[in-house]
């Protein structure tokens, strides 16, 4: 099974990865492994004052923070993630990979907004479950 680990680097990581240490069917060296980490574009008056190479040396470090913890995790457990970044809305491009990946399951933890947060800010989660036709695991 073709897996896609949305993370973000929050306590829902954490239990996201606690959840599959606990579930060997999904942590077994049967399955490939993506952990994929977007970040949110910076305003474009900061990307042209700071420059291409240290916006990109930036969403690189920030990217990094997020993926090598889970990363290890993983190789811990005897598998080779593949790693990916990008760069703008996240539910969109998490929902993208997914399908334009070919995996069979998206696993991503949830922020748990009420009724009102959602409707008023949204959330990836949600936007992943709108716009993906890859069964998606949320972890609470």
């Amino acid at each position: 099974m073709k897996i896609l680990l949305a993370v973000d680097g929050s306590p829902y990581t954490k239990k996201m990865l606690a959840y599959l240490a606990t579930h060997e069917e999904l942590i077994a060296s049967a399955q490939s492994y993506s952990a994929i980490s977007v970040q949110s574009a910076l305003p474009p008056r900061a990307r042209a004052a700071l420059g291409k190479d240290t916006v990109d040396a930036y969403y690189a470090e920030e990217a990094a923070k997020v993926l090598d913890p889970v990363c290890e995790f993983l190789e811990r457990h005897g598998l080779k993630p593949q790693r990916i970044t990008a760069v703008g809305p996240a539910g969109e491009l998490i929902a993208k990979e997914a399908v334009e990946g070919n995996y069979d399951l998206v696993v991503m933890g949830t922020h748990g907004l009420g009724a009102l947060g959602k409707l008023v800010m949204g959330s990836v989660s949600t936007q992943v479950l709108a716009n993906c036709s890859v069964p998606v695991l949320l972890i609470r």
